[in-house]
């Protein structure tokens, strides 16, 4: 997933290496992220050509690597989220960085990442369910299964909002 943030962070414009683990740092929770992690994957990506790098003045006389997405960057970066599989659907953190990147997707597909993520989590509370009803909990196992149901129902709640949302912008764009 640091992949698909780090090429995401570069739709805006291009980039410093720092600015990069800064901001891709805070939004994976975490201050800043590691030179061993950043800078391999922006060597892969320009092997790859979907990153372009160039070497600007820094603030003090310095240089600087700056990088930047390539079109071929822009397509793979429309690929892969395009991509979500059933097991894209188990895991939060990729259905919501590609709900943050739906602006770069096309309404269908957007349809079909709720759609997946919505069966899985429908799965999840029956599962829970039938855990509630068929198990002897104790009171911790009570409580956390009962947690578990209650985030997967919130999680739904808020994909409802999703789709009032997608579906107030598809009768904006209409008018």
């Amino acid at each position: 997933m640091t992949d698909l943030i780090l090429l995401a962070m570069l739709l805006p414009g291009p980039k410093h290496g720092y600015q990069l683990k800064r901001e891709a740092g805070l939004i994976l929770g975490q201050q800043t992220l590691h030179n061993n992690l950043v800078y391999p994957l922006l060597r892969q990506f320009m092997s790859k050509k979907w990153v372009r790098q160039k070497t600007v003045p820094g603030e003090r006389g310095q240089t600087r690597n700056q990088y930047s997405l390539t079109a071929l960057g822009r397509k793979e970066l429309h690929t892969r989220l395009c991509r979500f599989s059933e097991k894209d659907a188990r895991s939060a953190e990729g259905f919501s960085l590609r709900v943050g990147m739906f602006q770069f997707l096309e309404p269908e597909v957007r349809l079909q990442i709720i759609n997946a993520r919505e069966k899985f989590l429908q799965g999840r509370i029956a599962n829970l369910k039938n855990v509630q009803t068929n198990f002897p909990l104790d009171p911790y196992a009570g409580v956390v299964t009962s947690y578990m149901r209650d985030q997967a129902e919130t999680e739904l709640n808020w994909i409802a909002r999703l789709r009032r949302l997608q579906k107030s912008r598809k009768d904006e764009s209409r008018e």
